[in-house]
């Protein structure tokens, strides 16, 4: 091996972008940032910010709707303040107890931040009090396939739906 091969290292298994942070500061801000977001509903931060977070944040509210003794300590391993890892569990997990993830939503700004032109986004949880923009309902499972299946061409749903097969439907 050469000295340029053994240098580089490859980032297998990094599923989370670096945002020009070290580890430690990166889990440390993505912590801060989730834990105001919980307690405020909605913050502004850059996209890249924005997006990463998000995931996080989806985590902690499906932690949060089991709601059982080791949901609860995995969430308060990452929550900062408790008031906030009581409001997750007592008001946030209820409200999603029927919705099926996407529970946050990214919506970017027109204007960049002013001194370095960063694309800038508020993250928020849905079907809240106060938001910006009403929730898409979630769609069931069936429905995604339909849809996915008509995009692609294997189903023309103008011809109406498949008929099931004769041999399945005398049994």
């Amino acid at each position: 091996w050469s000295s340029s091969q053994s240098a580089s290292k490859m980032r297998k298994r990094n599923l989370i972008k670096q945002l020009g942070f070290d580890d430690t500061h990166r889990r440390a801000m993505l912590r801060n940032m989730v834990t105001s977001l919980i307690k405020h509903e909605r913050i502004m931060t850059t996209v890249a910010r924005a997006k990463v977070m998000r995931r996080f944040a989806e985590k902690m509210v499906t932690h949060a709707k089991k709601g059982n003794l080791t949901h609860r300590r995995l969430a308060a391993g990452f929550v900062r303040e408790k008031p906030a890892l009581v409001k997750l569990f007592e008001i946030l997990g209820p409200r999603y107890a029927e919705r099926e993830g996407g529970y946050t939503r990214v919506m970017k700004l027109m204007k960049p931040r002013r001194g370095d032109s960063a694309a800038m986004a508020y993250v928020e949880f849905v079907d809240r009090e106060g938001e910006l923009r009403k929730a898409r309902p979630p769609q069931s499972t069936g429905i995604k396939m339909l849809s996915m299946m008509t995009v692609m061409g294997k189903l023309n749903l103008s011809a109406g739906l498949p008929k099931p097969p004769a041999a399945a439907a005398q049994k």
